[in-house]
């Protein structure tokens, strides 16, 4: 292997590449899920796992699936990424993650896969260990039973429209996206308070491992809005993830959505960095 190169990693490198993602737990623990469960093949993983090495030791990674995720990057590691990228074309619909890495990253992508449909450039990563001290939790708040995906499918397809600005269900009607909704549902990891057979608030944890979890899909339906359901019904969901889950509650928020970043900090969160996402 020469002194500094990257390469597809497989099967083989599994322990090498969980070293570089405990590095950093919170920041990585989307990548680290994925790994944890499917391992490094790409057929399971949904994607390749690019491995940049220096001095014959496995530095910095970068998840190359749906989504573009320089892992733990060097600056070296994010140039030699950015060649790659380049190389194989751009298959994915947003490149994500620590602030600082991702901006390196698509300046040097920018004027191949460039323009972006939007990009957000400082989303505060938020992180709490405790249940909240303040807000009392939402009792009215519970897992999604498997029989509710008819219930709880528009409120996620809602929340992604309006965060995201295009709908989950273009391209293939909606098939890989029901399917991850599903998912969540069946492992207990999504959350709801319904009133009169409607979703009022909802809440998923996305990412799961023993280190930290991340909260996403945060949506209180338009009509209940103002109303402190977003406190209340975090305060439930973060309990059950420190309970159940793991010992770090996670999640990142658009730096712009200040009404939101004042919630999480009510119910305990507190910014301990940013991450950066660009969507196309």
């Amino acid at each position: 292997m020469t002194q500094t190169t990257t390469r597809v990693l497989g099967p083989g490198d599994l322990a090498a590449a969980l070293e570089v993602l405990e590095r950093d737990p919170v920041a990585n623990a989307f990548v680290t899920s994925r790994v944890q469960v499917a391992g490094l093949d790409p057929w399971r993983l949904g994607g390749e796992m690019w491995g940049y090495y220096a001095e014959g030791a496995l530095r910095s990674l970068c998840y190359a699936g749906a989504n573009l995720v320089p892992v733990c990057a060097t600056p070296d590691a994010v140039r030699a990424f950015a060649d790659r990228a380049r190389r194989t074309g751009r298959r994915c619909s947003s490149v994500v993650g620590p602030a600082e890495a991702t901006s390196e990253l698509w300046r040097l992508l920018e004027p191949h896969w460039g323009p972006a449909r939007e990009v957000r450039a400082h989303q505060p990563l938020m992180v709490t260990d405790r249940p909240s001290p303040d807000i009392a939790p939402d009792p009215l708040v519970r897992r999604v039973r498997k029989d509710e995906m008819d219930l709880i499918m528009p409120a996620c397809v809602a929340m992604f429209t309006e965060e995201v600005g295009v709908s989950p269900l273009a391209g293939d009607g909606g098939l890989l996206y029901q399917a991850r909704v599903a998912e969540l549902v069946s492992t207990g990891r999504s959350f709801a308070r319904v009133e009169d057979g409607k979703v009022v608030f909802k809440a998923e944890i996305g990412a799961a491992t023993a280190r930290a979890c991340q909260i996403q899909g945060v949506w209180v339906d338009p009509e209940f809005r103002g109303r402190g359901h977003s406190e209340t019904g975090m305060a439930a969901v973060v309990e059950y993830a420190l309970r159940d889950v793991a010992p770090v509650v996670s999640l990142y928020v658009n730096d712009y959505n200040t009404a939101a970043r004042a919630a999480y900090r009510r119910v305990g969160f507190r910014e301990v960095g940013a991450f950066m996402s660009v969507l196309f």
